[in-house]
């Protein structure tokens, strides 16, 4: 069996199913795993978590890039060439495997362009409270590995599942992240409290551009805290210098870090690293409560947020208006002295959005996946 996991997006995408991949290759050595991506820098990503998987044995493959975007290369950085002019160049090549798993849902336009020999995985790359979450998109693929029993329970009640088109899976990004752990330095070496800020890319969702500068230039100016600057990796992609011209300014302040879209932003290096979590929508805060710690999110856009099932995670610490912005320092010292008053709740939305039960999430998912294409291939 021939079965390729498509990495068609940026690379924060990829944790959320290389163990899964990884742990196939060794538990069925007889089925031929591959590792399908846009750009060479997709591929030595990956090619840093394969130790980590004694006995792995997959072959990477680089998709082939469409000419127009080769030429457009030429005059100007293109990272990533888009998603759907990928799958439509690549789909004579795509239709050759049995079995092909992705993380995003953009993959299902392969079935529009003659892709209909393998079979459509789905594992997601997050497990946030929005209803992008929810997606009714899952009911197009052949199977889903849901990480989250609350996304099972929701994607459920919305019926967008069926019996036998699904399982419960474990949250495979943990996998590598607890084989990472112990090769991690310290960020900052003056014994503060260290504060991660990590806005949404989304303008209609995201506090960067109402209060972002405004945060960034009050953490600044102090000395009680360190600040991690890490935003969703699509907020300032593809990056480059004149992404980085408005943070000249904060270069050379020791207690300041800005990252807009390293690698250290999607393999929990900041979420780990961090005491309190300052944002708005993403579902990194869910990340960063594998361990239960402050956290603070700004309403940017004035929302009425109490009853909305999509703000859900704003019940897990104070929430401020963009009046209160400007005292951000005495809220942030609030945080932290009353975070005793949010533990309980953390502890208990964590337990529902991922099973810390299952040792080997990758291992765990492998299996399941293994299962089902026995069944169904």
């Amino acid at each position: 069996m021939r079965i390729g996991f498509l990495y068609n997006s940026q690379n924060h995408q990829i944790l959320h199913s290389l163990p899964m991949a990884l742990e196939l290759s060794i538990l069925r050595p007889d089925w031929q795993v591959e590792i399908l991506a846009p750009s060479p820098g997709h591929l030595d990503y990956i090619r840093r978590f394969i130790p980590l998987y004694p006995g792995a044995n997959v072959v990477l493959r680089l998709l082939r890039v469409p000419l127009a975007v080769a030429a457009y290369r030429c005059f100007r950085p293109l990272p990533l060439p888009p998603k759907v002019w990928s799958l439509l160049h690549n789909r004579a090549f795509l239709n050759r495997f049995d079995v092909l798993v992705t993380t995003e849902k953009t993959s299902l336009w392969m079935r529009r362009f003659g892709v209909t020999r393998p079979k459509l995985v789905n594992t997601e790359h997050g497990a946030g409270d929005r209803d992008v979450t929810f997606d009714p998109r899952v009911a197009r693929f052949d199977f889903n590995l849901i990480p989250s029993p609350k996304t099972v329970r929701r994607l459920l009640e919305k019926g967008y599942l069926r019996d036998g088109q699904y399982a419960l899976a474990a949250y495979a990004k943990f996998d590598i992240v607890r084989r990472l752990e112990n090769d991690r330095p310290p960020l900052f070496a003056n014994g503060r409290p260290t504060i991660l800020y990590n806005p949404h890319f989304a303008p209609s969702l995201s506090s960067w551009p109402v209060v972002g500068m405004q945060v960034l230039e009050l953490l600044a100016t102090q000395d009680r805290y360190n600040l991690i600057f890490a935003p969703h990796m699509r907020l300032f992609h593809p990056g480059g210098s004149a992404q980085m011209a408005p943070f000249v300014r904060f270069q050379g302040l020791s207690h300041l870090r800005i990252d807009l879209g390293s690698d250290a932003s999607s393999d929990m290096t900041y979420t780990l690293a961090a005491d309190l979590y300052l944002g708005d929508v993403s579902s990194q805060v869910y990340e960063f409560l594998c361990r239960p710690r402050p956290c603070l999110f700004l309403n940017a856009h004035d929302v009425a947020w109490q009853d909305d099932a999509n703000y859900r995670f704003w019940t897990l610490g104070p929430v401020l208006s963009n009046a209160q912005v400007p005292a951000l320092l005495t809220h942030l010292d609030a945080a932290f002295a009353q975070h005793a008053d949010w533990r309980e709740r953390q502890e208990a939305a964590f337990a529902a959005n991922f099973d810390l039960s299952i040792p080997d999430p990758g291992r765990h998912n492998a299996a399941l996946l293994a299962d089902w294409l026995v069944r169904a291939v």
